[in-house]
């Protein structure tokens, strides 16, 4: 592929507005996070290795609890 024609690729792809917020989307498979996007709007603007400083942060961020913390039995005599 030349450089014009990888040029002209990118003037044709739609352009995120300025004003759309940057997300992140967690990909899984079987349970596991494997990759995390970083999108604007639509765009898929890069993908964060969840292994990494940056992909740990943001999954201690985003991660919820999804089952109640689990009373040990000593706690409840």
């Amino acid at each position: 592929m030349s450089e014009t024609e990888s040029a002209s690729t990118e003037t044709q792809a739609p352009v995120a507005s300025e004003n759309e917020e940057i997300t992140y989307q967690a990909v899984e498979k079987d349970g596991v996070v494997t990759a995390i996007w970083e999108m604007k709007g639509r765009k898929h603007l890069r993908t964060i290795d969840p292994r990494s400083r940056q992909g740990r942060e943001i999954l201690n961020l985003y991660t919820t609890e999804e089952e109640p913390p689990v009373v040990s039995e000593a706690a409840t005599s």
